[in-house]
């Protein structure tokens, strides 16, 4: 049971993130777990564990590390779609 809460806090960290940057998190529900899970590790990398725990996520920093990996992927699926198509032309 405790893994099933993990994967639906871990979703709601991720859709949080997309939602706050404005971006969607690719693969639907699987990357918006992913990018919670993710973004949890970072944020606890970058700024520790502090705040309200829930589901084994120190939240604040899970959201704020969620925020930074899917603005960083975002950048990144971006620039590499616009190498792709550089060439190009119509």
């Amino acid at each position: 049971m405790e893994i099933l809460w993990m994967l639906i806090v871990g979703g709601i960290i991720g859709w949080l993130a997309g939602l706050l940057t404005g971006r969607d998190v690719p693969e639907g529900i699987i990357g918006n777990i992913i990018a919670g899970f993710v973004g949890s590790w970072l944020g606890g990398l970058i700024l520790g564990s502090w705040g309200p725990v829930i589901g084994g996520f120190a939240i604040m920093p899970a959201i704020i590390g969620s925020i930074i990996l899917v603005l960083s992927v975002s950048f990144l699926l971006r620039n590499m779609g616009q190498k792709k198509n550089h060439g190009h032309h119509v």
